[in-house]
């Protein structure tokens, strides 16, 4: 069953005709991260090249293969037998947000669409977010109004992330963790994705002056492979939500909140021993006897090097303004290139 879906897709894929391909700049690109998804690429493909061939647009796709130990590379081989399609190769495994940079680093398109390799997305729904856009958007979120996932593993979580993440970043939407979005390229550049900040793209756009909305989008249920999100991913949201927060009021001037905790520190500080005296004067009671003395010291020391880290990330942040920044990511080989690939900046362990 799966060789015949193989060979229906491959047959899609080699239509006459697909091999040329524009080296200049093209309407859309569809970014697609995969991690072990051999299984998934060829019917994918097979869906997403006639969908694309019916925008009546010029198109590439981008695979990128974050590390996959299975087939994966070979299958993507195989498809990039149309010159429409791209691969990069990682070396190793990074993650979808270093993978999804990877697009975008290299992506071509006016527009650039990134969606999942798990056929979970529905290719058909690419026309709509670009009718949005059209609509004089500059970000279109898909909302998987109907999932297809279970719903106290994976909907709930994401029900419940979702509502924290709009409320403390104070952009609506109903579904971050979406991956089937449509961005005018302008709108994603001028920043980095770390961590597991993806899903955080429309906020960061949000940032750079983006009119946005939201359109609901087919989901299906996953057919082949395994899941890579589990319930740790959670924790990983609320940590990263902090750092957007951190970022979103703090990221040029760090010295603001180190500062603001150690004034705090140096306040409770003052306070106990203004405290002690008062034992000590007025009640005749020794403060010695008390945890105050610790409390004035601990209070003292932090509440300096509270302050001492700020001028330290001031530092920091004018050198990272001022030098060329580091992709995170290590390019194995690339597909369909016709520049020669980037300088290897990848981060050193």
């Amino acid at each position: 069953m799966t060789r015949s879906l193989r060979t229906r897709s491959m047959t899609l894929l080699l239509a006459p005709g697909s091999a040329a391909m524009d080296t200049g700049t093209v309407s859309v690109s569809v970014l697609i991260p995969v991690y072990n998804e051999e299984d998934n690429i060829a019917p994918l493909c097979g869906r997403l090249i006639p969908a694309l061939d019916g925008l009546g647009r010029s198109f590439e796709v981008i695979f990128v293969n974050d590390g996959s130990t299975d087939g994966t590379e070979a299958e993507l081989q195989r498809v990039a037998s149309d010159r429409r399609i791209r691969v990069i190769n990682f070396r190793r495994n990074v993650g979808q947000t270093a993978a999804m940079m990877a697009g975008i680093d290299h992506a071509r398109g006016d527009v650039i669409v990134p969606m999942d390799g798990d056929l979970q997305n529905d290719p058909q729904d690419i026309a709509g977010l670009l009718a949005k856009l059209d609509e004089g958007y500059d970000v279109v979120s898909g909302w998987r109004a109907d999932r297809q996932d279970g719903f106290l593993l994976r909907t709930l979580p994401s029900k419940m992330a979702n509502k924290l993440i709009s409320t403390i970043s104070g952009v609506k939407l109903n579904d971050y963790g979406c991956t089937l979005k449509a961005y005018r390229r302008q709108m994603l550049q001028g920043y980095r994705l770390y961590g597991e900040m993806h899903r955080f793209v429309p906020i960061y756009a949000r940032w750079q002056g983006a009119k946005l909305t939201e359109m609901p989008v087919r989901h299906h249920p996953r057919r082949h492979g395994q899941s890579k999100y589990g319930l740790e991913r959670v924790l990983k949201v609320v940590l990263d939500l902090v750092v957007v927060k951190f970022l979103t009021q703090y990221e040029t001037k760090p010295i603001y909140i180190f500062g603001f905790a150690g004034l705090m520190f140096m306040g409770l500080s003052v306070l106990a021993g203004i405290y002690a005296i008062y034992l000590k004067l007025v009640d005749g009671i020794s403060f010695i006897l008390t945890p105050l003395p610790l409390l004035v010291t601990m209070g003292l020391v932090t509440g300096v090097m509270c302050i001492l880290m700020g001028l330290l990330a001031e530092l920091l942040v004018r050198i990272y303004f001022e030098s060329q920044g580091k992709s995170h990511y290590s390019i194995k080989t690339m597909l369909n290139f016709d520049e020669p690939p980037p300088p290897d900046r990848s981060l050193r362990d």
